[in-house]
């Protein structure tokens, strides 16, 4: 079931409606009424998967519980390897079985060698790299006594399976989503408000901006051979803003949606195109992912406390293993490799947090510096996004060749008017809400109220004109 779908647009009306109307006044009722609902949304996509989702549940929830209650730090380790393995052999083969065997195939072609080997026909479990995630949080953080286990297992059920960050975040933690489920919502009418705005956003973002992106993107990367240098720089930036408008567009629906629900769900994007360098593209890019990397991963490897060679190590590290999470796809491991490059000047000089702040802050124009500092990391993140999005690696370094060549200086062939209008509005909104929460928080407070519902009219006029076939968000495949 997708978001930007009529079967969605049904479906969480009737859970809304249920939610506050039928089922308030147990908040017993009202957990297990959204994990049927959760569980009915996941079983959508292919009921098969239900299974898996419930064994890594029913894994995780057990594993953290012995945890807990063993004294003994060789039982308490081995539990946790229980969890991790598991886990992370079910994400294995489902998604890397193939890429293992082939990569060996050709190491072991490479060495003159006929190697016969077989691949798997293996359907990607939707949503699999999310939920493993939410699981193995939790364990972790029963392991190092940050928190204690719950043993309502229909709460903690909840919390894995939730549907609006199910199939694609932001990965959420325990320590944050679990003290809501435990505890009654309260229906706010300003709550509600604010997450039908943040989901029109989200739609708008998908619909119109990503989708029709994705359009130009697919035919200029699809046919990349024959087109000119300009047109493969349009065809770039086409995929930068699919990417960002269909990505955080589907953070931007969920979280609207769960605030609805009277839940708060972690932040994931933080207008990152309007970053002054790597290190903040990437603390303001899928904020979810970027953290849990962070506490799970780059701190537990010694984080920056060894000095430089340490932090130019473990960075490397998280990004490559962050490349890896994307996908099964070398072009996923450079495409983390080279934005580890990226941020390695920062991460050297020990400037990595000079930009916490919101660029221009209080300002409607940025600064001669601060536009310089905004073109140059978008632009490294454009070049970073060829290796993300193409096929391979022949693929991505062919793409870049054709941009280094004469035809750069031509016209594009492509020239789609309306798309770089409706482009340039996005951006000048995004702009004028980068110190809120998203875009459409406060926009348009000191106007009046009428003023304000022609804008939200047009931005659902331009939904359903640009609404054609329903298509699935990118990170689906993650």
């Amino acid at each position: 079931m997708l978001f930007n779908s009529f079967t969605y647009a049904l479906f969480f009306p009737l859970i809304f409606f249920l939610y506050w109307f039928v089922t308030k006044k147990s908040l017993k009722v009202q957990n297990i009424m959204l994990l049927l609902a959760s569980y009915f949304f996941y079983g959508c996509w292919d009921w098969r998967f239900v299974f898996l989702l419930a064994f890594s549940t029913a894994l995780d929830y057990g594993s953290g519980i012995m945890i807990h209650r063993s004294e003994s730090n060789a039982v308490r380790k081995a539990w946790l390897i229980i969890s991790v393995g598991l886990n992370l052999s079910f994400l294995g083969f489902f998604k890397y079985y193939n890429f293992f065997i082939e990569s060996f195939a050709d190491l072991v072609r490479s060495m003159g060698m006929s190697p016969h080997y077989a691949t798997l026909n293996i359907i990607l479990p939707i949503g699999i790299s999310f939920y493993t995630f939410h699981g193995l949080s939790y364990v972790f953080d029963i392991y190092n006594r940050r928190i204690q286990p719950t043993y309502n297992l229909v709460n903690y059920t909840l919390f894995v399976s939730f549907f609006p960050l199910l199939v694609a975040g932001p990965i959420e933690r325990a320590t944050h989503l679990l003290p809501q489920i435990e505890k009654p919502r309260v229906f706010r009418y300003e709550k509600a408000v604010d997450g039908l705005k943040q989901m029109l956003w989200g739609l708008f973002k998908k619909i119109v901006i990503a989708d029709n992106c994705a359009y130009f993107a697919n035919e200029i990367f699809n046919n990349s051979g024959e087109q000119s240098g300009s047109t493969l720089v349009l065809g770039a930036i086409f995929f930068t803003f699919q990417i960002y408008g269909d990505f955080s567009g589907y953070s931007d629906i969920a979280l609207g949606s769960a605030r609805l629900l009277g839940f708060e769900l972690l932040k994931n994007f933080n207008f990152p195109y309007f970053s002054r360098d790597i290190a903040e593209f990437w603390r303001r890019w899928h904020i979810s992912l970027s953290t849990w990397f962070k506490d799970y991963l780059y701190i537990p490897l010694g984080g920056s406390k060894g000095g430089n060679w340490m932090r130019i190590r473990n960075t490397f590290i998280i990004f490559l293993v962050s490349g890896f999470w994307h996908g099964a796809n070398w072009t996923f491991l450079f495409w983390g490799g080279l934005n580890a490059l990226f941020i390695m000047p920062s991460i050297i000089m020990k400037t990595n947090r000079n930009n916490i702040d919101i660029v221009a802050q209080g300002r409607l124009f940025p600064n001669l510096r601060e536009a310089f500092q905004l073109t140059t990391t978008f632009a490294l993140a454009v070049f970073a996004w060829i290796f993300f999005r193409a096929e391979s690696l022949t693929h991505a370094f062919d793409y870049i060749s054709g941009i280094f060549s004469a035809s750069l200086f031509t016209v594009p062939t492509i020239k789609p008017y309306l798309l770089f209008a409706l482009i340039a509005f996005f951006m000048v909104i995004e702009w004028l809400g980068r110190e809120n929460n998203y875009a459409l928080e406060r926009f348009g407070v000191k106007l009046p109220g009428a003023v304000r519902w022609a804008f939200y009219f047009v931005l659902i006029g331009l939904i359903f004109i640009f609404f054609g076939s329903e298509q699935e968000f990118i990170y689906f495949q993650f």
